[in-house]
C-alpha cells in the first residue's frame, strides 16, 4: 500500500511537472535602446491631442541638467508596422480606440523582459482620461525594468576594488570600467573615463542628526556636500587661485525622498562646478539613512562630459548606487 501512494505522489509530482514545462511561453530577448520607449498608434492618434499628451508625459526634461535632455526617446510606429523583430523592444506604449476604456501593464507579452502599457478608450477625451491614470504607473515601471536591465549587464564584469566595502560595510555592483582614484579614511573616489571626460563615484558618511532642521534641508544639504568635497576634490592647477569643488546654488538642487534596497532617504540632483576655474556638470546624490550604524550614507554619481549629452550618464550612476547591498561575510 505504501509503495503504492508513494508511486501516485511521483506521478503526480511528474504530471505536474511537465503541466509547468508545457505551460512555459518561450520568448526571445527583448531588445531597445535604454531610456527608449516605443509607441504604438494610429497617425491621427499621434498628431493630434493624445500625441502631445504622451510627449509631454515622456519627452519633459529630467530634472539637474543645465541644458535641458529629455527623459526618455520615443519612436511613434502605426499598428500595421508592429509586427516581426519590432514586437521584441523592451519598453513598448500601445494606445488606441476601442470598445472599452482600460489603462495597465501587460509582462513579457512578446519577447523577454518586456513590459507593454496599454492605453484604450471609446473616444480620444476617453484615452486622454485613461492615460491620466495610468501615466505614473507607466513611467515607473518603464524605469524600473531599465534600472535592472542595467544593473543585469553591469554583474558580468564587476570592479573588484574594495574601497567602498572598507570605508562605509556596504558593497556596490559597478562596472569593471571603473577604478578606484582617491581613498582615504572617511573618502573613496572612483571614476572612469568617457569622451571628453568622466563618470565619477563617491562615497562617504555623515552623523545620524545632519540635516535635522526641516526649514534648512537643502541648505544644510548643500552646505555638508560642499564642506566634503571642496576639501576632497580640487579642481585644475592654475597660478595664483585654489580651484575646488563646489556646488551650483544658481539652480538649487532638486530634492525628492526616497526608498530602495532596504534604505530610506533623499535624492538630491543639481549641478556642480569648479571654484575659480570653468567646469561644471549635474550630479546625482542620495543620502540614506542607516540607524543600524547610528549614521547617514551618502553615494553620488557626478558627470564631466562638456557639449556631450548627459542623461544616459546619469541613468548609469543611478543604476550603480541603487544596488547597494550589505558586504557578503564568508565564514
Amino acid at each position: 500500500m505504501k509503495k503504492l501512494t508513494s508511486l501516485c505522489v511521483l506521478l503526480a509530482f511528474i504530471f505536474q511537472g511537465c503541466k509547468d514545462k508545457s505551460s512555459y511561453k518561450y520568448l526571445p530577448q527583448s531588445i531597445g535602446q535604454v531610456q527608449s520607449i516605443l509607441v504604438v498608434m494610429e497617425d491621427q492618434l499621434w498628431e493630434g491631442v493624445v500625441g502631445d499628451s504622451i510627449r509631454k508625459a515622456f519627452l519633459s526634461p529630467i530634472k539637474g541638467l543645465s541644458v535641458p535632455e529629455p527623459a526618455h526617446e520615443i519612436q511613434h510606429i502605426p499598428p500595421s508596422v508592429f509586427k516581426g523583430t519590432v514586437k521584441q523592444n523592451r519598453t513598448v506604449l500601445a494606445v488606441d480606440i476601442d470598445s472599452l476604456a482600460i489603462a495597465h501593464i501587460k509582462r513579457d507579452v512578446y519577447a523577454r523582459p518586456q513590459r507593454v502599457a496599454v492605453v484604450k478608450g471609446r473616444s480620444e477625451a476617453e484615452i486622454l482620461e485613461q492615460l491620466s491614470v495610468g501615466i505614473s504607473a507607466f513611467k515607473a515601471t518603464f524605469k524600473n525594468l531599465e534600472l535592472a536591465q542595467m544593473q543585469e549587464r553591469f554583474r558580468r564584469s564587476t570592479n573588484k576594488e574594495k574601497g567602498i566595502e572598507t570605508l562605509l560595510g556596504v558593497a556596490l555592483d559597478i562596472p569593471s570600467a571603473y577604478r578606484l582614484g582617491k581613498v582615504t579614511s572617511d573618502f573613496v573616489w572612483l571614476d572612469r573615463a568617457i569622451p571628453a571626460g568622466s563618470s565619477n563615484i563617491i562615497a562617504y558618511a555623515l552623523p545620524a542628526d545632519s540635516f535635522s532642521q526641516p526649514e534648512t534641508f537643502v541648505a544644510d544639504i548643500v552646505a555638508k556636500r560642499d564642506s566634503v568635497v571642496k576639501a576632497q576634490i580640487p579642481g585644475p592647477d592654475v597660478p595664483g587661485k585654489t580651484t575646488y569643488m563646489r556646488t551650483e546654488t544658481v539652480f538649487m538642487p532638486y530634492v525628492k525622498a526616497v526608498e530602495f534596497a532596504g534604505y530610506k532617504g533623499v535624492e538630491v540632483r543639481g549641478i556642480w562646478d569648479i571654484s575659480g576655474y570653468p567646469m561644471a556638470g549635474p550630479f546625482v546624490s542620495y543620502i540614506l539613512n542607516d540607524p543600524a550604524q547610528n549614521r547617514k550614507i551618502v553615494i553620488e554619481g557626478f558627470v564631466f562630459a562638456p557639449n556631450k549629452p548627459k542623461r544616459d550618464y546619469l541613468f548609469e550612476l543611478e543604476a550603480i548606487i541603487k544596488t547597494i547591498h550589505a558586504v557578503e561575510t564568508t565564514d
